[in-house]
């Protein structure tokens, strides 16, 4: 049964659905517009709600971390494979306008990235990718910048049990 759910996962419809339905998200206004995790691409969009302002009537700054929070993680695991750990370490998140409108950001990693992931992996050692995105406003204004460290380790393989 896991196998089949996390093939369903890998079906860019299904897993847009799942994810816009998850109740954070669903409850903050946050839709994920596209996910394509064979390209490495996944595009987020938030428009401005009751449900997600703040006491200023702009973007509440936890949903504006929210609506990034597991694509990196996400994407890595997929291309990774269960071979690897993968685990949010850190985020810090600055904010450089208020979000007056409907928001967006556009996750992105590459075929390279994760070669170059595999190869800082292969011995088993931790290994800590820092990755950098920004959210902007309808008007194309950044709003907010996104600071994510990615813990990644491949699994040790299990000793031969007689």
């Amino acid at each position: 049964m896991i196998n089949v759910i996390k093939k369903l996962q890998t079906i860019p419809f299904i897993s847009k659905f799942f994810l816009n339905h998850y109740s954070p998200y669903k409850g903050a206004g946050i839709e994920i517009e596209k996910i394509d995790l064979k390209n490495y691409y996944v595009r987020v969009k938030m428009p401005l709600t009751h449900k997600n302002q703040n006491i200023v009537g702009t973007h509440f700054g936890g949903s504006l971390y929210s609506m990034i929070d597991p694509f990196y993680m996400l994407i890595l695991m997929h291309h990774l494979g269960d071979k690897y750990i993968v685990w949010d370490k850190s985020a810090t998140i600055q904010f450089l306008l208020p979000g007056r409108s409907t928001v967006f950001a556009d996750i992105r990693l590459d075929f390279a990235e994760i070669e170059h992931v595999k190869s800082l992996a292969e011995n088993f050692a931790p290994v800590h990718r820092s990755y950098i995105l920004n959210i902007f406003d309808e008007s194309g204004s950044r709003i907010a910048e996104v600071h994510k460290t990615i813990y990644i380790r491949r699994k040790k393989p299990r000793a031969f049990q007689r």
